[in-house]
Order: structure tokens, then C-alpha cells, then sequence
């Protein structure tokens, strides 16, 4: 299942996008349009290397009282203040500063992608494994407010292997994925519809920096620890509108 990453692949439906399309942006992949809201959120994920759990947790802990970011009991402007008290805290801990780190030669990566309503609130969501099973590393993100699951899917391999390449460098890498749409784009030689070319591009470079890489379908009843990042991603990419 090894291959070169050549084939053009399916699109996106959404417009405007937040960041540069290259994803030149010191740690910011390629975007989608967002709420305010979800895009301050994304400033919190990036200083803390996508690590959701961390940065969801950060603004948590902002929040006044007991309720968190995604608490129905939570007002907007709570909501938004308590994204700004964390942006303006300084650096994220020790631990979420981009340094590489030495990491095995060989790596699993787990992706998924959702979209509701597709189009609708999508996120990404990515889990670095070693081959033992050891977690390296969990990480999500919104991918824009009104995006498709395609969209979202191509958004959540770039997640994992941008990480990839900034901190673990592996010379072998199973790429654990339920997409067929991007595995037939990436590693076959299907023709997809125009607009993830700011995806496909970057995806395409990483995994040509990888000596080894192949892939694995994941079937719907198979577990993906990558789906419950992308579920709250997707709940990011709802914050609003206006929030």
C-alpha cells in the first residue's frame, strides 16, 4: 500500500479562508473560514501544538466559576473572555514549546475528520502511536465553520503528519485512516474535484520526507481514537456565530 502521493483528490465547498493557504504561518495548517470565537480558540490550540485536551483545559480553568467552554450554562462573553485571559497568560507550559523531540523510527498515526451537517462545523482530529501502542501524541483542531467531512479528512491527515515532521521525523509510518476519498487522492491515482490543493500539497511533501509510509482503512466498526478529537474540534468550529 506504499505509493507516491501524486493524484489530485476531492474538494471543499467552503470560501474565504483565515490563514495562509500554504499554512506559512508559524505552526497554522491551512484553514477554513471560522467564527471569531472558534479562531481565537485556534490561536489557544496553536500555542499549545494542537494538544486539545491541554488547550481546552486551559480555557477551562479561565472560565469564571464551575461551567467550561463548552457548558450550555457558559455566556458568550464568558466564553470570549476567558479566550483572551488565556492568550494573554504568556507561553503555553513547558512541554507544548515546538521543539523536536527524539522519538522512534517508526510511527502509527490515526486520523478522522467530521463535518456536521457536511457541510457544517468540522474538525480534525489526530493520535500519534509508536508500533508498541505507546501515545505520543493527541491532537485536534477546528477546520472551519461551515466545511465538508472531505474537507475535514484531508485537514486531519495534514494535523498528524505536520506533527509528524516537526517532532517525530520517523523513517516508517502506518497511516490508520477511514477515508477512501483521501486514501485514492493520496496514494492511488483517482481525479478528484478542485479545492484541496492547499491541503494536498503540504500532505504530499511530508509524506515524501517519509522513506516508508503506507496506509490502513479503517471499516466503521473499527476503533479510531482520532474521532473524539475530530467531535471536538467540530464542537470549536460551532462556537458562534458572533460567539
Amino acid at each position: 500500500m506504499t505509493g507516491d502521493p501524486e493524484a489530485d483528490g476531492d474538494g471543499d465547498r467552503s470560501t474565504r479562508p483565515r490563514h495562509p493557504v500554504d499554512g506559512s504561518e508559524r505552526g497554522r495548517p491551512p484553514a477554513e473560514s471560522l467564527t471569531p470565537t472558534a479562531e481565537r480558540v485556534l490561536d489557544v490550540l496553536v500555542r499549545y501544538d494542537y494538544d486539545l485536551s491541554a488547550a481546552v483545559g486551559a480555557v477551562d480553568a479561565a472560565v469564571p466559576g464551575v461551567d467550561g467552554l463548552f457548558d450550555p450554562n457558559t455566556s458568550r462573553a464568558d466564553v470570549r473572555a476567558a479566550v483572551e485571559r488565556t492568550l494573554d497568560d504568556g507561553p503555553a507550559p513547558a512541554g507544548h514549546d515546538h521543539s523536536p523531540a527524539t522519538t522512534p523510527g517508526a510511527a502509527v498515526l490515526y486520523v478522522d475528520g467530521s463535518a456536521r451537517g457536511n457541510p457544517g462545523p468540522a474538525g480534525a482530529g489526530a493520535v500519534v502511536r509508536t508500533t508498541d501502542g505507546d501515545t505520543l501524541a493527541e491532537l485536534g483542531r477546528p477546520v472551519g465553520s461551515r466545511a465538508d467531512n472531505n474537507t475535514a479528512e484531508y485537514a486531519a491527515l495534514l494535523l498528524g503528519l505536520d506533527h509528524l515532521a516537526r517532532h517525530v521525523r520517523p523513517r516508517r509510518l502506518e497511516v490508520r485512516i477511514d477515508s477512501m476519498t483521501v486514501v485514492r487522492d493520496v496514494w492511488g491515482d483517482a481525479a478528484g474535484a478542485d479545492g484541496v490543493e492547499k491541503y494536498r500539497r503540504p500532505l504530499t511533501a511530508h509524506l515524501r520526507a517519509i522513506p516508508d509510509h503506507d496506509w490502513h482503512h479503517l471499516a466503521d466498526s473499527d476503533p479510531n481514537p482520532a474521532d473524539a478529537l475530530a467531535t471536538v474540534g467540530a464542537d470549536v468550529a460551532e462556537l458562534g456565530p458572533g460567539a
